[in-house]
């Protein structure tokens, strides 16, 4: 038997598949909440911004083709599709870091009706202790451990100063959590079986800038600026 790839799941689902999923997953849910019973492969590639083929390709790791002349059954294929990511049953989350950012993240309702709960909130500050922020009370970071082990801890998601990250995926890691959510800018180190998605909302800008540099007509292939001509037209040089 070969060994698995890193471009494929445990379950021999491509990983670029995977990362798909959940935008057909939340394509289903608002065809669903619109009263929607069944779809087409085209008409779901239409909600969740890909192409038909890539969905059907997708799907088919799934072993759902759809039916000839009908298409897809949304509820089931939702429920199929939540069960390969791990959604049939809420996930609990623990939020370490409560600048602007873990406020906001702790306040996303968005989290709940997508099968995440934000069991416990924890910051090094002692003027945020024992604040109420998303329904939930701000506990010392000391308490993590404890709060893996007592609430059943899925997720960790890292929202704090790059310093102090390493150290935290490491506690958390130590503790027993398999899944980290890093918006910390900074690359974390984890054992084996360890999952961390890296979330950089700078670096995504940066490319957003480039990609939005690129359709100036003052862009060139090298990336400099065309000459102005006579009567203020471009020329390329």
């Amino acid at each position: 038997m070969t060994a698995r790839t890193q471009a494929e799941s445990p379950r021999g689902i491509p990983e670029a598949t995977v990362a798909r999923l959940p935008l057909y997953l939340r394509a289903l849910t608002l065809l669903s909440d619109e009263g929607t019973s069944t779809c087409s492969s085209e008409a779901l590639a239409v909600a969740a911004g890909v192409n038909s083929a890539m969905l059907r390709k997708d799907l088919s790791h799934l072993g759902s083709y759809g039916t000839r002349g009908v298409g897809y059954d949304v509820e089931h294929l939702r429920y199929q599709i939540a069960r390969e990511i791990g959604l049939t049953t809420d996930r609990n989350v623990v939020v370490v870091g409560l600048g602007n950012l873990g406020q906001a993240l702790a306040n996303y309702a968005g989290f709940r009706t997508r099968g995440f709960r934000v069991v416990a909130l924890l910051d090094a500050d002692e003027r945020l202790h024992g604040t109420v922020v998303g329904g939930v009370a701000v506990r010392p970071v000391h308490d993590l451990e404890q709060v893996v082990a007592d609430l059943d801890v899925a997720i960790g998601v890292l929202a704090l100063p790059a310093a102090a990250a390493q150290e935290v995926a490491d506690r958390l890691v130590a503790a027993g959590v398999t899944a980290i959510l890093n918006f910390a800018p900074t690359v974390l180190s984890v054992p084996e079986g360890v999952e961390v998605r890296k979330v950089d909302l700078s670096t995504e800008l940066q490319i957003l800038a480039f990609h939005e540099q690129r359709r100036s007509p003052s862009y060139l292939a090298d990336g400099e600026p065309v000459a102005t001509g006579v009567g203020g037209r471009e020329e390329v040089r």
